[in-house]
């Protein structure tokens, strides 16, 4: 897997990021929700930049320009309900995509420190020799995008994956790394180096789905 860690790089980047990291700035849920979609939007201009493009002549007033238009058959999956602001993010570039929901979370066993990864709502198109954009903001343990794209499979064969998130776990990348071609990719805004005892980002954010949506109730 080929991982595009736009954190190495200075750019206007940062200043989103370390929005959605500050305590006092987060609790604007409004704003933290265009943070993420705005980071959303780097990812997409950064991952357009690898995808295929066709020769194409377009009529102006004057007459005619070519243009290398973007020729992939697009879908964008997010993992409800955290994943929505970063979708909008990349359909605000991907305006023609195809796009997939579903419904992923934490199911705690005995154990607090110990989960399953659950799956209970899926609405997706045709993924056969399409190009699937999965996107998830938190890449913490990883188990999340692995299952996702295991459900995702009998909707046919994807030409190839792109994998986006906001703030990942170097443990979650590893893990993914195992469970992803070698040609897949990886597109990410910074890289934490660990994980709490019970699987969450340090120093992460949070809970990117309560920040932008409110705390859940807990079942």
């Amino acid at each position: 897997m080929k991982v595009h860690n736009l954190s190495l790089q200075n750019s206007i980047l940062n200043t989103f990021i370390s929005e959605i990291r500050n305590v006092s700035i987060q609790k604007d849920s409004m704003r933290f929700r265009r943070n993420i979609e705005r980071i959303g939007e780097i990812l997409g201009y950064e991952m357009s930049k690898v995808l295929h493009y066709n020769s194409t002549n377009i009529e102006t007033p004057l007459g005619l320009c070519n243009i290398n238009m973007l020729n992939n058959d697009i879908v964008l999956c997010s993992i409800l309900r955290a994943g929505v602001p970063l979708h909008n993010g990349l359909l605000n570039y991907f305006d023609n995509a195809e796009n997939a929901f579903i419904s992923a979370y934490r199911q705690h066993k005995e154990n607090p420190d110990s989960f399953d990864i659950v799956v209970e709502y899926l609405a997706c198109p045709s993924l056969e020799n399409k190009t699937l954009i999965l996107a998830d903001p938190m890449l913490a343990t990883g188990q999340s995008m692995v299952a996702t794209f295991e459900a995702l499979k009998p909707f046919g064969t994807p030409k190839e994956v792109h994998l986006v998130s906001v703030i990942g776990a170097q443990k979650g990348v590893d893990y993914i790394n195992t469970h992803f071609s070698i040609d897949s990719h990886l597109w990410i805004a910074a890289i934490d180096k660990d994980l709490s005892s019970n699987g969450y980002i340090i120093p992460g954010l949070g809970d990117a789905g309560d920040l932008a949506f409110g705390q859940k109730l807990q079942q």
